[in-house]
């Protein structure tokens, strides 16, 4: 039965909101942004939203394309970005994270793990291409494209609002974030390379 394009449009924003989980992100986020001021915090989640954005839009229109030239399956990049966020919890969780970064590990942070893979990770990357696969016509195409960027508002919201904690929680608190977040991230990444090694396992 054919859905109609608002439908879809909802659909679409609640899978990608449910998958990308700015909630979620937030401790982590906080976590590798304590030693920043208030408007780098704020520039920073900008730009891991924008990063997110980005990636998740090159992957709706050229993902298979890319996955295929390059001969890698979406387990293999699942894998690759747990290995890659099981190293950054590791981080976290022993007090590695050291103060004093410049300009251009700022732009790292952003890049690498908030606005990949920790935002647009494969869950999110795969759920988007099968949207593009199921859009039937102009207005279901704007409906995702509207759901896709709603998303990442949501995400720069929900970051930003996040910073206002750094206030409340103090030196101690930020430790402890820090330790919370990379315990989280640990989970998030084993339970990404265990899907991974299943998909790995039934083929």
């Amino acid at each position: 039965m054919k859905i109609s394009a608002l439908t879809f449009a909802v659909q679409s924003f609640v899978t990608l909101f449910v998958i990308m989980d700015p909630p979620g992100a937030t401790p982590i986020f906080l976590a590798l942004v304590a030693d920043k001021s208030p408007k780098e915090r704020r520039i920073l989640a900008l730009k891991a939203a924008g990063v997110s954005l980005i990636v998740i839009s090159l992957f709706a229109l050229f993902g298979r394309f890319i996955l295929s030239y390059l001969n890698v399956s979406i387990a293999a990049m699942q894998a690759a970005g747990a290995l890659l966020l099981l190293l950054i919890s590791l981080d976290l969780l022993t007090g590695g994270k050291g103060s004093g970064r410049g300009e251009t590990e700022n732009a790292n942070i952003a890049l690498v793990p908030l606005g990949t893979p920790l935002l647009a990770g494969p869950g999110a990357i795969v759920a988007t291409m099968i949207f593009v696969q199921q859009v039937d016509g102009p207005a279901m195409a704007f409906g995702l494209v509207g759901a896709v960027v709603a998303v990442h508002i949501a995400i720069a919201a929900a970051l930003m609002a996040s910073t206002t904690i750094m206030k409340l929680i103090k030196e101690a608190g930020v430790t402890l974030v820090a330790r919370i977040a990379g315990l989280l991230l640990a989970a998030i990444a084993v339970q990404m390379l265990v899907d991974a090694i299943r998909i790995f396992a039934a083929n």
